[in-house]
């Protein structure tokens, strides 16, 4: 297997930093950095974008090693390169922007009118072709693989939540998941790295759905998170792949911003497998649906093929995997934090919860079935759901929000309550089963807690809008309660959620 490429996050940092600086002047027409394909890659898109061709010197180009050959020099994927297309007598300009962050700046060529690529080394002519070729659109092979529907996907169709007996232990439940490897908290990672430096980021102390990062001099803020749930995906690839999107852009929202751009890493097994391969093809179908009613463009991304493992003499593929990047934009006096204030705020739910316990983690700790139907979506409730809580951020009307994902609402109350160890009150549905109402991952949902002076302003907005929304309770100084049961306080439940992933590293 080849060598992955190594990166070197300082000098990323700078090459970003002097970029940034360079995108500042009109004397640049151009840029581009550097990824799959290296130089031909980047010269071939930019010159088919602006309808032209290039010369490239490969004798110029900045080496890592010695004796490289010429193919070598154009396919290689070093990282931390940027192609810069400057106007004609600005040359010196550039330099000293990148000799100010003491970065390689090297001129290795000129834009041409032609449309032709030509790559010249050692004064000979080894490479020539048309730009367009190369590039989607043009002349770029497309390739039609075979594909097919596996027999899982129609199995998994039958799923029927009536053959799932309820639990007689709610509260034994709720503790077993809160200690769930795929739920509880990884602070055993994250805690190992200084998440202050460059004192951008907005979010250590006041925890949010998305990581929130300051713009310095700016009264906005940057809105970050990553998304996917791959057994989402498996039960079904579209729909999957509109959850994974749909749940980014809920995180952002419930903390105070508005999506604008994804990227992606797409994880599946071997694409001539015809089950992969409509896998594969239907996750693009339900990012490309997601992603256009939500109006944020993929920026970029990478697919990642092969991805499996032997077992019984035969391959296994991993389940289909689109990780979603997504960035937002929003105020900084508009952050919202996902935990709970003060007690007796009340709790209420925006959307509706289903009869549905399809592909959660419920049904996989507590029932060992690992296979289900995915749980309920409809993008345009989604969509509504998520204007609703932006609305209601913007107008200040809510304390906290939290959307509702893995674990379901019970796991998502516990998140909300113990930054201040707090507690909740709340009442289930007795229109639907009690696991599904506590456990279920039915998606759409967002819970907020209203101050007790805001409710009936929160009333008049929620009528106003007609939209799905109900009260389940309110927040207590640390117990925890579930149809006048208690279930034990928040300390216990903190205690398990952050301490279950480090016991199993030391086990």
């Amino acid at each position: 297997m080849p060598a992955v490429q190594v990166g070197d996050p300082f000098q990323e940092k700078l090459l970003l930093e002097a970029s940034m600086e360079l995108s500042k002047n009109d004397y640049i027409i151009g840029m581009q950095d550097m990824g799959a394909a290296g130089i031909v890659c980047s010269s071939s898109e930019m010159s088919a974008a602006g309808n032209c061709g290039m010369k490239i010197n490969l004798d110029l180009v900045p080496k890592r090693q010695s004796d490289m050959k010429d193919w070598e020099i154009l396919l290689s994927e070093s990282q931390e390169r940027m192609l810069v297309v400057v106007k004609k007598g600005h040359e010196d300009d550039v330099k000293v922007i990148f000799d100010k962050w003491d970065l390689n700046c090297v001129q290795i060529g000129e834009v041409t009118g032609d449309g032709i690529l030509q790559y010249f080394m050692n004064n000979k002519l080894v490479a020539e072709i048309p730009a367009d070729v190369l590039v989607l659109g043009g002349g770029a092979p497309v390739y039609e693989r075979e594909y097919n529907e596996p027999d899982y996907f129609k199995d998994l169709q039958n799923f029927n939540i009536d053959f799932i007996e309820e639990p007689t232990n709610y509260k034994e439940v709720s503790e077993k998941l809160t200690s769930s490897l795929n739920l509880c908290s990884r602070n055993w990672v994250y805690n190992q790295y200084d998440s202050m430096v460059g004192t951008v980021n907005m979010s250590t102390n006041n925890s949010s759905d998305a990581a929130v990062v300051n713009l310095k001099g700016t009264e906005k803020s940057l809105f970050m998170t990553v998304d996917c749930n791959s057994k989402y995906v498996h039960a079904d690839p579209k729909v999957g792949a509109m959850i994974a999107v749909s749940e980014a852009a809920r995180n952002i929202v419930c903390s105070g911003g508005k999506p604008l751009a994804i990227t992606n890493c797409l994880n599946f097994g071997n694409p001539y497998n015809p089950e992969v391969y409509w896998q594969f093809v239907n996750v693009i179908k339900g990012m490309k649906e997601a992603c256009e009613r939500f109006n944020t463009p993929v920026t970029g991304g990478n697919v990642s093929f092969y991805n499996q493992t032997a077992s019984n003499n035969s391959e296994v593929p991993v389940f289909p995997t689109p990780t979603i990047g997504m960035i937002g934009l929003g105020d900084k006096k508009n952050i919202m934090s996902l935990d709970f204030k003060g007690k007796s705020d009340l709790i209420y739910l925006i959307g509706k919860t289903r009869n549905d316990i399809g592909s959660s983690e419920y049904l996989f700790s507590t029932h060992n079935i690992r296979l289900s139907s995915v749980p309920y979506f409809n993008l345009e409730e989604e969509c509504i759901v998520q204007s609703i809580v932006s609305d209601l951020i913007q107008e200040n009307l809510v304390q906290s929000a939290h959307d509702v994902s893995e674990g379901g609402l019970f796991v998502n109350l516990l998140e909300s309550s113990m930054s201040l160890n707090l507690g909740f009150d709340i009442t289930t549905s007795s229109e639907l089963r009690k696991d599904a109402f506590l456990f279920g991952e039915s998606q759409s949902r967002i819970v907020v807690s209203v101050s007790e002076i805001h409710e009936d302003k929160f009333l008049d907005f929620m009528k106003k809008n007609k939209s799905n929304f109900s009260l389940l309770g309110h927040v207590t100084k640390g117990e925890i309660r579930v149809d006048d049961e208690v279930f034990g306080d928040i300390d216990k439940y903190k205690s398990i959620y952050n301490t279950s992933f480090s016991k199993f590293i030391d086990s």
